[in-house]
Protein backbone atom coordinates (compact mmCIF):
# COMPACT_ATOMS: atom_id res chain seq x y z
CA UNK A 1 0.00 0.00 0.00
CA UNK A 2 1.23 3.49 -0.77
CA UNK A 3 1.59 4.96 2.45
CA UNK A 4 -1.16 6.02 4.62
CA UNK A 5 -4.22 7.99 3.74
CA UNK A 6 -4.49 11.46 4.25
CA UNK A 7 -8.18 12.76 4.28
CA UNK A 8 -9.46 16.27 3.69
CA UNK A 9 -12.85 17.19 3.94
CA UNK A 10 -13.21 21.38 2.78
CA UNK A 11 -17.17 21.58 3.20
CA UNK A 12 -17.13 25.26 1.65
CA UNK A 13 -18.71 28.02 1.35
CA UNK A 14 -22.45 27.43 -0.59
CA UNK A 15 -23.00 30.39 -1.06
CA UNK A 16 -22.42 34.24 -0.80
CA UNK A 17 -23.33 37.30 -1.38
CA UNK A 18 -22.64 38.73 -5.23
CA UNK A 19 -21.05 35.85 -6.54
CA UNK A 20 -23.80 32.92 -6.27
CA UNK A 21 -26.51 34.91 -8.47
CA UNK A 22 -23.52 36.43 -10.68
CA UNK A 23 -21.11 33.88 -11.57
CA UNK A 24 -23.63 32.66 -14.81
CA UNK A 25 -23.43 36.33 -16.61
CA UNK A 26 -23.00 36.99 -19.74
CA UNK A 27 -24.92 39.58 -21.46
CA UNK A 28 -22.72 39.24 -24.91
CA UNK A 29 -19.37 38.59 -23.63
CA UNK A 30 -16.86 37.03 -25.85
CA UNK A 31 -16.93 33.10 -24.77
CA UNK A 32 -13.64 32.21 -25.96
CA UNK A 33 -12.41 29.36 -24.15
CA UNK A 34 -8.94 29.83 -22.43
CA UNK A 35 -5.62 27.75 -23.03
CA UNK A 36 -5.54 24.78 -21.66
CA UNK A 37 -4.35 24.47 -18.28
CA UNK A 38 -0.85 23.15 -17.62
CA UNK A 39 0.14 24.40 -14.88
CA UNK A 40 -1.40 26.68 -11.83
CA UNK A 41 -2.87 30.04 -12.67
CA UNK A 42 -1.58 32.97 -11.30
CA UNK A 43 -3.66 34.93 -10.95
CA UNK A 44 -7.46 34.67 -10.04
CA UNK A 45 -10.19 35.04 -12.41
CA UNK A 46 -11.83 38.05 -11.29
CA UNK A 47 -15.28 39.67 -10.73
CA UNK A 48 -17.66 38.85 -12.91
CA UNK A 49 -21.62 40.56 -13.84
CA UNK A 50 -24.42 39.92 -11.33
CA UNK A 51 -26.65 37.53 -14.06
CA UNK A 52 -28.69 34.42 -13.01
CA UNK A 53 -28.36 31.86 -15.19
CA UNK A 54 -31.54 29.92 -17.21
CA UNK A 55 -32.68 26.58 -18.27
CA UNK A 56 -31.80 27.74 -21.76
CA UNK A 57 -28.51 29.24 -20.80
CA UNK A 58 -27.40 27.05 -17.68
CA UNK A 59 -23.34 28.44 -17.81
CA UNK A 60 -24.48 31.97 -18.66
CA UNK A 61 -21.53 34.03 -17.88
CA UNK A 62 -17.94 33.12 -17.23
CA UNK A 63 -15.75 32.23 -16.32
CA UNK A 64 -17.43 28.88 -16.40
CA UNK A 65 -19.12 29.55 -19.82
CA UNK A 66 -15.28 29.72 -21.24
CA UNK A 67 -14.39 26.40 -19.56
CA UNK A 68 -14.32 22.94 -21.99
CA UNK A 69 -17.16 20.51 -21.66
CA UNK A 70 -16.63 17.38 -19.58
CA UNK A 71 -13.21 15.50 -19.70
CA UNK A 72 -11.80 18.06 -22.52
CA UNK A 73 -11.18 20.30 -19.53
CA UNK A 74 -8.69 17.74 -17.61
CA UNK A 75 -4.99 18.49 -18.83
CA UNK A 76 -2.74 15.58 -19.28
CA UNK A 77 0.69 15.84 -19.33
CA UNK A 78 3.42 14.92 -21.95
CA UNK A 79 4.78 11.36 -20.86
CA UNK A 80 8.48 11.05 -19.30
CA UNK A 81 9.91 7.93 -17.95
CA UNK A 82 9.46 8.56 -14.52
CA UNK A 83 10.40 6.53 -11.24
CA UNK A 84 9.87 2.32 -12.03
CA UNK A 85 7.64 2.86 -15.48
CA UNK A 86 9.38 3.44 -18.79
CA UNK A 87 8.02 6.40 -21.45
CA UNK A 88 5.37 3.73 -22.42
CA UNK A 89 3.77 3.19 -18.61
CA UNK A 90 4.04 6.54 -17.86
CA UNK A 91 1.79 7.27 -20.67
CA UNK A 92 -1.16 5.12 -19.72
CA UNK A 93 -0.92 6.45 -15.78
CA UNK A 94 -2.13 9.98 -16.13
CA UNK A 95 -4.18 8.60 -18.65
CA UNK A 96 -5.73 6.15 -16.31
CA UNK A 97 -5.69 8.82 -13.55
CA UNK A 98 -7.99 10.89 -15.68
CA UNK A 99 -10.64 7.60 -16.28
CA UNK A 100 -11.01 7.78 -12.83
CA UNK A 101 -11.28 11.10 -12.34
CA UNK A 102 -14.36 11.34 -15.29
CA UNK A 103 -15.84 8.45 -13.71
CA UNK A 104 -16.29 9.78 -10.15
CA UNK A 105 -17.46 13.49 -11.28
CA UNK A 106 -18.83 13.20 -14.32
CA UNK A 107 -20.49 9.68 -14.67
CA UNK A 108 -24.15 10.27 -15.57
CA UNK A 109 -24.97 7.31 -13.61
CA UNK A 110 -23.34 8.56 -10.71
CA UNK A 111 -24.25 11.86 -10.96
CA UNK A 112 -28.00 10.22 -10.67
CA UNK A 113 -27.00 8.43 -7.48
CA UNK A 114 -25.99 5.19 -8.34
CA UNK A 115 -23.15 3.41 -7.34
CA UNK A 116 -19.32 4.88 -9.01
CA UNK A 117 -18.60 1.10 -10.04
CA UNK A 118 -16.25 2.29 -12.65
CA UNK A 119 -14.69 4.64 -10.90
CA UNK A 120 -13.85 1.97 -7.67
CA UNK A 121 -12.88 -0.46 -10.23
CA UNK A 122 -10.12 1.73 -10.74
CA UNK A 123 -8.81 1.68 -7.13
CA UNK A 124 -6.27 -0.61 -5.87
CA UNK A 125 -8.60 -3.42 -4.13
CA UNK A 126 -5.61 -4.06 -1.26
CA UNK A 127 -5.41 -0.64 -0.14
CA UNK A 128 -7.65 -1.22 3.20
CA UNK A 129 -8.37 1.91 4.58
CA UNK A 130 -10.38 2.65 1.44
CA UNK A 131 -11.30 -0.16 0.86
CA UNK A 132 -13.09 0.78 4.69
CA UNK A 133 -13.74 4.51 3.31
CA UNK A 134 -15.63 2.72 0.01
CA UNK A 135 -17.97 0.53 2.33
CA UNK A 136 -18.42 3.24 4.91
CA UNK A 137 -19.45 5.86 2.91
CA UNK A 138 -21.94 3.99 0.03
CA UNK A 139 -23.91 1.95 2.10
CA UNK A 140 -24.39 4.32 5.40
CA UNK A 141 -27.85 6.18 5.62
CA UNK A 142 -26.11 8.69 7.55
CA UNK A 143 -22.25 9.09 6.57
CA UNK A 144 -20.05 11.00 8.46
CA UNK A 145 -17.64 13.90 7.06
CA UNK A 146 -15.13 11.33 7.26
CA UNK A 147 -17.29 8.99 5.19
CA UNK A 148 -19.11 11.23 3.45
CA UNK A 149 -18.96 9.97 -0.75
CA UNK A 150 -18.78 13.22 -1.84
CA UNK A 151 -15.37 13.24 -1.20
CA UNK A 152 -14.47 11.77 -4.21
CA UNK A 153 -18.09 11.33 -6.08
CA UNK A 154 -20.40 13.87 -7.20
CA UNK A 155 -23.67 12.41 -6.48
CA UNK A 156 -27.44 14.43 -6.23
CA UNK A 157 -30.58 13.24 -5.48
CA UNK A 158 -32.75 13.05 -8.47
CA UNK A 159 -35.60 14.36 -6.80
CA UNK A 160 -34.80 17.50 -5.58
CA UNK A 161 -31.95 18.47 -8.25
CA UNK A 162 -31.68 17.34 -11.85
CA UNK A 163 -28.94 18.72 -14.14
CA UNK A 164 -29.77 21.40 -17.06
CA UNK A 165 -28.75 19.56 -20.32
CA UNK A 166 -26.15 16.72 -20.44
CA UNK A 167 -22.74 19.18 -19.84
CA UNK A 168 -20.88 19.76 -17.05
CA UNK A 169 -18.05 22.10 -17.33
CA UNK A 170 -14.31 21.81 -16.19
CA UNK A 171 -11.22 22.85 -15.98
CA UNK A 172 -8.06 21.03 -13.98
CA UNK A 173 -4.88 19.62 -14.46
CA UNK A 174 -2.72 16.54 -13.65
CA UNK A 175 0.75 16.36 -13.02
CA UNK A 176 3.07 13.45 -11.76
CA UNK A 177 6.36 12.88 -10.05
CA UNK A 178 8.36 10.03 -8.48
CA UNK A 179 7.00 9.19 -5.26
CA UNK A 180 8.04 6.22 -2.77
CA UNK A 181 9.61 3.66 -3.81
CA UNK A 182 9.80 4.73 -6.93
CA UNK A 183 6.22 4.71 -7.23
CA UNK A 184 4.45 7.18 -10.10
CA UNK A 185 2.37 9.92 -8.00
CA UNK A 186 -0.18 11.66 -9.72
CA UNK A 187 -1.71 14.70 -8.54
CA UNK A 188 -5.17 16.01 -9.91
CA UNK A 189 -7.03 19.19 -9.21
CA UNK A 190 -10.12 19.91 -10.78
CA UNK A 191 -12.99 22.17 -10.69
CA UNK A 192 -16.66 20.69 -11.74
CA UNK A 193 -19.48 22.76 -12.55
CA UNK A 194 -22.98 21.38 -12.31
CA UNK A 195 -25.82 23.32 -13.39
CA UNK A 196 -28.79 22.00 -11.50
CA UNK A 197 -32.57 22.56 -11.32
CA UNK A 198 -35.27 21.60 -9.17
CA UNK A 199 -39.15 21.29 -10.38
CA UNK A 200 -39.64 24.69 -10.24
CA UNK A 201 -36.98 25.69 -12.90
CA UNK A 202 -34.86 27.74 -10.67
CA UNK A 203 -30.91 26.91 -12.01
CA UNK A 204 -27.88 27.38 -9.17
CA UNK A 205 -24.57 25.94 -10.37
CA UNK A 206 -23.03 23.26 -7.66
CA UNK A 207 -19.35 23.77 -7.93
CA UNK A 208 -16.72 20.84 -6.49
CA UNK A 209 -13.09 21.57 -6.76
CA UNK A 210 -11.18 18.58 -6.60
CA UNK A 211 -7.41 17.94 -5.37
CA UNK A 212 -6.51 14.00 -5.46
CA UNK A 213 -3.08 12.65 -4.88
CA UNK A 214 -2.76 8.89 -6.74
CA UNK A 215 -0.28 6.52 -6.78
CA UNK A 216 0.23 3.81 -9.10
CA UNK A 217 2.98 1.59 -6.94
CA UNK A 218 5.54 -0.84 -8.21
CA UNK A 219 3.91 -4.03 -7.88
CA UNK A 220 7.88 -5.25 -6.82
CA UNK A 221 7.68 -3.13 -3.94
CA UNK A 222 4.14 -2.54 -2.91
CA UNK A 223 0.80 -4.44 -2.13
CA UNK A 224 -1.52 -3.20 -4.90
CA UNK A 225 -3.40 -4.75 -7.69
CA UNK A 226 -1.52 -4.43 -11.23
CA UNK A 227 -3.32 -1.65 -13.59
CA UNK A 228 -5.08 0.11 -10.15
CA UNK A 229 -4.50 3.51 -8.06
CA UNK A 230 -3.43 3.60 -4.10
CA UNK A 231 -5.29 7.47 -2.54
CA UNK A 232 -2.46 8.97 -0.68
CA UNK A 233 -4.85 12.26 -0.17
CA UNK A 234 -7.83 13.53 -1.39
CA UNK A 235 -9.99 17.10 -0.67
CA UNK A 236 -13.09 19.08 -1.63
CA UNK A 237 -14.50 22.19 -1.69
CA UNK A 238 -17.85 22.81 -2.94
CA UNK A 239 -20.00 25.30 -3.79
CA UNK A 240 -23.61 25.57 -3.57
CA UNK A 241 -23.43 21.69 -2.16
CA UNK A 242 -25.24 21.69 0.70
CA UNK A 243 -24.14 23.49 4.76
CA UNK A 244 -25.81 21.12 6.86
CA UNK A 245 -24.64 16.70 8.16
CA UNK A 246 -23.31 15.57 4.79
CA UNK A 247 -26.22 13.35 3.52
CA UNK A 248 -23.88 11.87 1.16
CA UNK A 249 -25.19 14.04 -2.05
CA UNK A 250 -25.20 17.88 -3.13
CA UNK A 251 -28.01 19.53 -1.61
CA UNK A 252 -28.15 22.92 -4.00
CA UNK A 253 -29.69 25.57 -1.45
CA UNK A 254 -32.43 26.39 -4.39
CA UNK A 255 -34.15 29.44 -3.07
CA UNK A 256 -31.84 30.93 -0.53
CA UNK A 257 -29.36 33.76 -2.30
CA UNK A 258 -29.57 35.88 0.49
CA UNK A 259 -25.80 35.46 2.44
CA UNK A 260 -24.64 39.15 3.53
CA UNK A 261 -21.25 37.71 4.97
CA UNK A 262 -18.62 39.56 3.86
CA UNK A 263 -15.26 38.20 5.81
CA UNK A 264 -15.21 34.45 4.50
CA UNK A 265 -16.00 34.59 1.10
CA UNK A 266 -14.39 32.28 -1.67
CA UNK A 267 -14.10 31.92 -5.58
CA UNK A 268 -14.87 29.11 -6.47
CA UNK A 269 -13.55 29.43 -10.10
CA UNK A 270 -10.09 31.07 -8.00
CA UNK A 271 -7.87 27.85 -9.15
CA UNK A 272 -4.51 30.10 -8.37
CA UNK A 273 -4.30 28.88 -4.75
CA UNK A 274 -4.01 25.36 -3.79
CA UNK A 275 -7.11 23.92 -1.38
CA UNK A 276 -7.17 25.08 1.48
CA UNK A 277 -5.76 22.17 3.91
CA UNK A 278 -5.13 24.08 7.12
CA UNK A 279 -6.31 22.22 10.11
CA UNK A 280 -9.34 23.28 12.41
CA UNK A 281 -12.19 25.00 11.44
CA UNK A 282 -12.79 28.27 10.58
CA UNK A 283 -16.14 30.30 9.91
CA UNK A 284 -17.43 30.55 6.23
CA UNK A 285 -19.99 32.26 4.65
CA UNK A 286 -24.17 31.76 5.77
CA UNK A 287 -24.33 29.08 8.14
CA UNK A 288 -21.43 26.83 6.54
CA UNK A 289 -17.92 26.14 7.89
CA UNK A 290 -14.68 24.88 6.39
CA UNK A 291 -13.82 21.92 8.39
CA UNK A 292 -10.70 20.16 7.73
CA UNK A 293 -8.86 16.70 8.61
CA UNK A 294 -5.57 15.27 8.42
Amino acid sequence: MAGSLALVALLGVALFPRRVVGWFGGGGQATTAPAAESERPRTSPGAEPDLRPTLTEPFRGPPAARWADGAAGITVPAARATGWMDKAQATRAPARSKEFLVAAGLDTRVLRGERPSKAIAVLNPRQKDVQHYLRAALSAKTPTPETDPLLLFSRFRPDPARLVGDVVKTRGRLSYREGKRGAVEVTADVTFVYPVTPAEGEVLQTIARREVVMSWDDPSKAVTEPGTISLLSYALDMTNGGCSAPTGYFVPPFGNTQHTDQTHRVDPYDRSKPVDKSDGVRPASGNCATATRS
